[in-house]
């Protein structure tokens, strides 16, 4: 069975200083509320352990009228290099129900820009079959990071 690689790099900047930025992926209220808060499914569970060696998981079960309403995914991240202020690198995985969907190398990089912040997510991935495939998973971090903009005010 083939499996489908993917690469896909995006910038944003935010008014907001880097410190601020990156206590929006560090601080467990905030991640929850743009991260796992809302969207397409309930939350089932989410805990987050923000530290080198530390895992956050997402479980969710979707909402009626999405293409698999009822399924449970659960989303893992495993923290392999933070530095306060300016990275935060991490290896996830997404499973639906029992099956591997996907397995990726997620970094985001934050840059002094002014009174701001910029912001580059670098997303590299391997999909599995029966996966959301590349143009979901970007379509998925660029609403994302949408959405730390609203938790930076």
């Amino acid at each position: 069975m083939a499996v489908t690689h993917n690469t896909f790099v995006i910038e944003r900047e935010y008014l907001k200083p880097p410190e601020r930025v990156f206590a929006a992926f560090a601080d467990i209220t905030t991640k929850k509320r743009w991260y796992a808060a809302g969207g397409a499914h309930d939350v089932v569970s989410y805990e987050n352990d923000f530290r080198v060696g530390g895992r956050e998981v997402l479980v969710g079960r979707m909402k009626p009228g999405t293409p698999i309403a009822g399924v449970v995914l659960t989303w893992s991240q495993d923290y392999i290099d933070i530095v306060e202020n300016q990275r935060v690198v991490g290896t996830q995985t997404l499973d639906m129900g029992a099956t591997r969907a996907s397995v990726a190398i997620v970094s985001i990089e934050l840059f002094p820009a002014g009174d701001g912040c910029r912001v580059v997510l670098t997303h590299q991935a391997v999909f599995f079959e029966q996966s959301d495939g590349p143009q979901m998973r970007e379509f998925g971090w660029r609403a994302l990071l949408d959405a730390v903009e609203g938790a930076l005010d």
